[in-house]
């Protein structure tokens, strides 16, 4: 199985101090949606795997995020693509749980659920937190220029291995020529 797992917020849109709250706040970064679409049709499993810590914090809640990620699911079909599953984290940092990168749980979950080796499956993100969580999980780190991902390759101390593109669509013109 051909398999890509993206990070959300900074990665296929814009990203917000202030946490994505609503469906209208969702807003796509130029290309990501042609770069979802390009992975599809060349054949790629696209999953999401996003912390989501707002849910806890009670700045929004599932029903919310649902309709977050159903205009997300739209504007990726209307781009001709797919995304096949969408994981969530919904704890904040003080929870200490598994799901919450850069612990690995939730990328580990993905391949179970998929019944996928995660071992060289790009996970592409534009945090620390999801560089880690790939490398702990034994899959491939993605940087992203996009979002916090400038800030993210200045501060250094990637893991090591980690390949860095502009943007999403950089990474999958490379991916699937």
């Amino acid at each position: 199985m051909k398999l890509v797992i993206l990070d959300r917020d900074g990665t296929i849109n814009h990203d917000s101090d202030q946490h994505i709250k609503s469906p209208a706040e969702w807003k796509p970064i130029k290309g990501s949606l042609e770069a979802i679409a390009r992975l599809t049709q060349s054949g790629y499993r696209v999953v999401v795997a996003t912390n989501q810590s707002g849910i806890e914090r009670g700045l929004f809640d599932t029903a919310t995020l649902n309709a977050i990620h159903d205009t997300m699911q739209r504007a990726v079909q209307q781009a001709g693509g797919r995304i096949d599953a969408i994981f969530f984290c919904p704890h904040a940092d003080r929870a200490g749980c598994d799901c919450r990168k850069p612990k690995p749980g939730m990328l580990l979950e993905i391949g179970k659920r998929l019944n996928a080796p995660l071992e060289g499956v790009p996970v592409v993100g534009d945090a620390l937190r999801d560089l880690q969580a790939a490398a702990a999980a034994g899959a491939r780190p993605v940087l992203v220029l996009t979002g916090k991902g400038r800030k993210t390759r200045d501060a250094g101390g990637l893991p090591a291995g980690t390949e860095v593109f502009p943007d999403l669509a950089a990474f999958a013109a490379k991916l699937a020529p």
